[in-house]
C-alpha cells in the first residue's frame, strides 16, 4: 500500500507578497512544489492531493498541477472559511468576515475524503529534500491503516533560519525516539542588524529566550495514518466552538498532533534530517532558493528537465 503525499498550500502568503506556492524557482518554469513531487514520485509515494484555496485554481493549474498530473496520480480539494463549518445560524454569523483560513489542521481535515491509505504532509513553501521523503514514505508503507504509531521528520533548528526574517518552528522534546511535545514558536530569528548576527532568539509570550541552534524542529513534515482523523475531528470540534468568532485564529496541525501523544491516542516516531532547509518566507527568499535548485542540477540531483511534457 503506498502513501500519499498531501501539500498544504491554501496560504496567504502575506510575508512573501504574493502566491509563492506556484513562484517560479526551477530552469523550465518549475515550482518549488515540483520538486517535491518529483521527490516523492522517486520514493514510492502513490499519489500527491494538493489543498489549496478556489481564487488560486487557474493559475494553479496552469502554473503546476497539469504539468505534475501528467506525471503523477494527482488531484486537489479545497480550503474554504466555511470547510467544515455547520449549518447553524449563530456560526454563519460568528465567522462572518473572516477571509483567512482556518489552519493547517483545518486544511488536513479538508482533504479527509482524497486520502485512505498513510499519508505524509508538506507545506507548500520549504524544501525538505530527497532523504526526508524516503524516510517517511518508507515508514508509512510499512504500517495500516489503523496504526496508531504517527511520524514526522525533524529538522535541526541552526538549518532552518532565514536571514530575511523571523521564522516559525515548533520545538520537540523527544523521549527513546518519540515525541512528547512541539512548543510552537512564532518568532525565532538570528539577532544584529538586519539578522546577521549569529545568535538565534525566540520571542515566546512576551519573553526573549536564546536558543542553540541545535534544537529538534518541525517543519510541518510529519506522516500520519486515517486513524489520527478522529482525534483530529475532536480537536477540530473543540476549537471551532471556542474559536468562532475569531477572524485571525488557526487550528494548527502540530498542535493537533501534540494532543493525541496528550491524550494517549497514539504515538508520533521522531526521525531526524541533517538536510538544510530553504523555502519561499519571504520574497527575498525567491533568489536563495533559485540557486539552491540550481546547484543541485550542476550536482546531478535534480535533472534539468524534471518531467515530460
Amino acid at each position: 500500500m503506498k502513501p500519499a503525499l498531501l501539500v498544504l498550500a491554501a496560504g496567504m502568503g502575506s510575508r512573501y507578497g504574493g502566491v509563492k506556492q506556484i513562484d517560479t524557482v526551477g530552469q523550465n518554469g518549475e515550482c518549488l512544489l515540483d520538486f517535491a513531487a518529483y521527490d516523492a514520485k522517486k520514493c514510492s509515494f502513490g499519489k500527491i492531493v494538493y489543498i489549496i484555496r478556489k481564487d488560486i485554481e487557474k493559475d494553479f493549474r496552469e502554473k503546476l498541477f497539469d504539468r505534475v498530473a501528467k506525471n503523477f496520480d494527482a488531484e486537489y480539494v479545497f480550503q474554504t472559511p466555511d470547510s467544515l463549518l455547520t449549518s447553524d445560524e449563530y456560526e454563519k454569523s460568528q465567522k462572518a468576515g473572516r477571509t483567512k483560513p482556518w489552519g493547517t489542521l483545518h486544511a488536513v481535515l479538508c482533504a479527509k475524503k482524497a486520502l485512505d491509505t498513510p499519508f505524509a504532509v508538506i507545506n507548500a513553501d520549504d524544501y525538505y529534500g530527497r532523504s526526508a521523503f524516503e524516510t517517511l514514505g518508507k515508514y508509512l508503507s510499512s504500517i495500516d491503516n489503523n496504526c496508531t504509531d504517527h511520524a514526522m521528520v525533524g529538522y535541526v533548528l541552526g538549518k532552518t533560519m532565514s536571514r530575511n526574517g523571523s521564522v516559525s518552528r515548533g520545538i520537540c522534546q523527544t523521549k527513546d525516539g518519540w515525541l512528547e511535545s512541539i512548543t510552537e514558536n512564532t518568532k525565532i530569528y538570528y539577532t544584529g542588524e538586519n539578522f546577521s548576527g549569529d545568535e538565534i532568539v525566540s520571542e515566546l509570550d512576551g519573553t526573549k529566550k536564546a536558543l542553540t541552534g541545535k534544537e529538534t524542529v518541525s517543519m510541518n513534515l510529519f506522516g500520519f495514518t486515517p486513524a489520527a482523523f478522529d482525534e483530529f475531528e475532536k480537536y477540530w470540534d473543540n476549537f471551532r466552538k471556542n474559536n468562532i468568532s475569531e477572524l485571525k485564529a488557526e487550528a494548527l496541525l502540530p498542535v493537533a498532533a501534540s494532543q493525541i501523544i496528550k491524550d494517549k491516542k497514539g504515538r508520533i516516531k521522531v526521525f531526524t534530517s541533517e538536510e538544510s532547509w530553504f523555502g519561499m518566507t519571504y520574497a527575498e527568499d525567491k533568489q536563495v532558493v533559485k540557486d539552491a535548485i540550481a546547484d543541485k542540477i550542476k550536482s546531478g540531483y535534480y535533472p534539468s528537465k524534471l518531467w515530460e511534457k
